[in-house]
């Protein structure tokens, strides 16, 4: 049996792109396998200059070179599975290039996630999750693959179905938490990951370090308050804009929208994400024909096959319908639907709720600085209520203290220097590099 080695492809001193390659006695398996949007940004601007292949993307490195791996090659592939932490891009994304052979493995939630995404989304050689060869686990599940033996472990953060991992291999442990959180609905999600990442005593420990700067320590049960608060005061339309696949912000809203006297109101991408996820129990998703939501459908000439299935399932209305009765509606509209607003007749008083992430990148920002052109246009400040789905820095301090593993290897962070400096004295930090090779 030869030596356990650890190289990091992705998520290396950037936010996303997790890729994390474990290898032994020539088999090998696949922790996260997702889209690297930073760098991606350095070469491309899309829709015009976009990646036109998955070589494109090779010739770049946003896809690590590992021989049989994609489907564009034909050698056999050389790693046995892939293991998907949560349905987040910046982890899943990639996997749309797998070899349909090679198994990945993701929590059920995941799995309705990435078909659903793969539906809605417009057809493109990037994101065509059609065909993988998906294997649903759950946490108590342990999954022999060669001499590996993957346990997940389910974690809190703001998608549903997220697990952290702990690899027992034939040199000992090592532990990753993919994205997690202490703050959020279900901190005893996370808990349990930890308990049993420290009974595995492992030797490296993979965590995530996005909050480093700029740390706010909030509740879901504060944020409804805050909205509550908010919104009861609003005499106007109110407008928002939270993710579509975090379930706990869409309770808080259609929780407040009930308090309030308004209606949740969501486009027809929104409803038919709630309709897939649905199938989960757990996560306890109202009807779409529930009197406290309405769907509304965008003014175009043609609608797609899904949205057409949609339609007729479903009683759906035009946006400016919908927004119709302003002091009586909560309106999910994304910046890239901020056309429709040319068509409502907004009163005075209105105003736009942003409760996800701010901007990170230079694109990013350079759409933030457009919405907020039109938010002045018509008129409407802009509130950012918000609950991040990474833990904070005291917390994973407190997380490393249960866990007490031999190294710490931070990614998913634009500050990996920072988080070291932090730690330093307490824990042996070890900055990962691309493509270095890292043993048990």
């Amino acid at each position: 049996m030869g030596r356990v080695e650890i190289r990091f492809l992705g998520g290396v001193g950037e936010i996303g792109g997790n890729k994390i390659l474990v290898e032994c006695g020539g088999e090998a398996i696949l922790l996260d396998f997702g889209v690297p949007f930073a760098r991606k940004r350095m070469y491309y601007s899309e829709p015009f200059l976009a990646p036109r292949s998955g070589e494109d993307l090779l010739e770049f490195g946003l896809l690590p070179r590992i021989e049989g791996l994609y489907r564009f090659d034909e050698a056999a592939p050389k790693v046995n599975a892939v293991f998907i932490s949560h349905a987040h891009l910046d982890h899943a994304g990639y996997v749309s290039f797998l070899k349909r052979e090679i198994p990945v493995y993701c929590g059920e939630t995941t799995r309705l996630i990435l078909e659903a995404l793969s539906e809605i989304r417009v057809k493109s050689f990037e994101y065509d999750f059609e065909g993988l060869k998906f294997k649903v686990f759950r946490t108590g599940s342990k999954v022999k693959v060669g001499c590996f033996q993957v346990e997940p472990v389910h974690v809190d953060h703001s998608i549903p179905g997220a697990y952290g991992f702990i690899v027992h291999t034939p040199e000992g442990s090592l532990a990753y938490t993919g994205d997690f959180r202490l703050h959020g609905g279900r901190p005893e999600l996370t808990w349990d990951f930890v308990e049993k990442a420290a009974e595995s005593q492992p030797e490296i420990f993979i965590v995530e370090g996005t909050n480093l700067v700029d740390g706010v320590v909030h509740s879901e049960q504060r944020l409804r308050e805050d909205l509550e608060s908010l919104i009861s005061r609003i005499e106007g339309l109110v407008l928002t804009d939270f993710a579509a696949t975090d379930i706990d912000r869409f309770h808080s809203f259609l929780w407040v929208a009930e308090k309030t006297g308004r209606r949740l109101t969501i486009g027809l991408r929104h409803a038919r994400l709630l309709e897939k996820l649905s199938k989960d129990r757990k996560l306890r998703l109202p009807k779409l024909s529930d009197d406290r939501i309405a769907v509304y459908r965008k003014a175009k000439k043609r609608y797609l096959a899904w949205e057409r299935e949609l339609m007729d399932r479903y009683e759906t209305v035009p946006v400016e319908e919908a927004a119709g009765k302003p002091e009586k509606t909560l309106l999910a509209l994304s910046f890239y639907g901020f056309g429709e607003l040319s068509g409502l007749r907004l009163p005075p008083g209105s105003c736009y709720i942003l409760s996800s992430s701010e901007p990170i990148g230079e694109e990013a920002e350079v759409d933030y600085w457009r919405m907020l052109n039109w938010l002045e246009h018509y008129g409407l400040p802009k509130y950012h209520i918000h609950v991040s789905g990474h833990i904070m820095p005291m917390q994973l301090l407190q997380v490393l203290e249960e866990v007490k593993p031999g190294r710490v290897f931070p990614i998913h962070c634009e500050r990996p220097m920072l988080l070291r400096r932090f730690l330093e004295g307490k824990f042996q930090v070890e900055l990962p590099q691309p493509e270095t090779v890292y043993r048990l």
